[in-house]
């Protein structure tokens, strides 16, 4: 069973009310129903989330850790609906331009130069996981152009009619770990030095997990991979309860540290995509700035880009350990 939005709304419900009861009354269902719901919600997490007495139903540890989680995305889920259906609004006068995006630091300077150079035109953003939701919703002409990450060794697939041109041919991808690691001390880490770590990998995004599973095959190590979003993993990073693939324009926080992984064994092709190729023209220049832009603000990529960590990077796996 995998948690949905109205899972999370109907556990919040339980516990704003106090009772299934009230909380069934309120989602407009039996509360046999809501019962069942909760049952196997509990039975997929491994863990019961209230306690049910005469006082009624009140959020146990793991409960109270959910809901917290909970919460903030059922607000955001609010929100981007509201934005969506503002969006569709606006779109049928023929000066909004629809955009979806899997994660990238460049898009906020993307949005940034498309407002100054088409200032009668705004855009909207659908974020998704997934590339090829992007490049589906792309020919259906629910998106007008998708900025999306094309795993190594998982070729997308595109649709009749939608066209691409590639940003770059291979994005390395780094490795975010907890800034007290002892591998974060090097500029360059290897797949051996976090053989004893868990790792933590999103399985929605297009062909991640089978890459990360098949690097660290070929490296000779089988650490214990868990699923998670990306959002948590940074979160289990910083506390150095997992380390996770991150893109090379990642920022390091204090609590946390990026770093190239020696050899470049994990890569993605970066691709724009669109129905027509003036679609592609009016829109790749501005992405291919913004993306520069933050590629020279990560320090990692920066050193990774101009050669310098490549000569560290040499020296650290020929050094003697002693």
């Amino acid at each position: 069973m995998d948690l949905e939005v109205r899972h999370l709304r109907a556990l919040c419900a339980i516990a704003d009310s106090g009772s299934l009861h009230k909380a069934a009354r309120e989602l407009g269902v039996a509360q046999p129903t809501l019962s069942t719901q909760l049952k196997r919600i509990e039975h997929a997490l491994g863990g019961e989330l209230f306690t049910r007495g005469r006082g009624g139903c009140r959020p146990t540890p793991l409960g109270s850790a959910l809901l917290g989680r909970a919460r903030p995305l059922i607000a955001e889920m609010r929100d981007l609906v509201t934005e969506t259906r503002a969006a569709a609004a606006r779109a049928a006068d023929g000066t909004h331009l629809l955009i979806g995006s899997t994660a990238s630091r460049a898009i906020p300077g993307w949005l940034r130069r498309l407002r100054v150079r088409r200032p009668r035109t705004e855009p909207s953003l659908q974020m998704n996981v997934s590339a090829n939701a992007l490049l589906g919703m792309v020919a259906a002409g629910q998106l007008d152009v998708a900025f999306v990450h094309e795993v190594e060794g998982s070729p997308l697939r595109f649709p009749a009619g939608v066209r691409h041109r590639v940003l770059l041919e291979r994005e390395p991808q780094f490795v975010s770990l907890s800034a007290d690691h002892p591998a974060a001390a090097r500029p360059v880490v290897t797949l051996a030095d976090l053989a004893g770590d868990r790792w933590m990998v999103d399985p929605t995004v297009d062909g991640e997990w089978d890459a990360v599973c098949r690097v660290l095959r070929a490296a000779g190590i089988s650490p214990r991979v868990l699923r998670g979003d990306y959002l948590t993993a940074y979160s289990l990073v910083a506390t150095a309860e997992v380390v996770t693939v991150c893109q090379p324009t990642a920022r390091p926080r204090p609590d946390t540290a990026v770093r190239p992984l020696a050899g470049d064994p994990l890569g993605v092709r970066l691709l724009l995509a669109a129905r027509t190729e003036a679609e592609l023209d009016e829109v790749y220049g501005d992405l291919e700035e913004a993306y520069w832009e933050v590629a020279e603000e990560a320090p990692e990529y920066r050193e990774w880009l101009n050669g310098a960590v490549r000569f560290e990077e040499l020296g650290a796996l020929t050094r003697d350990p002693a």
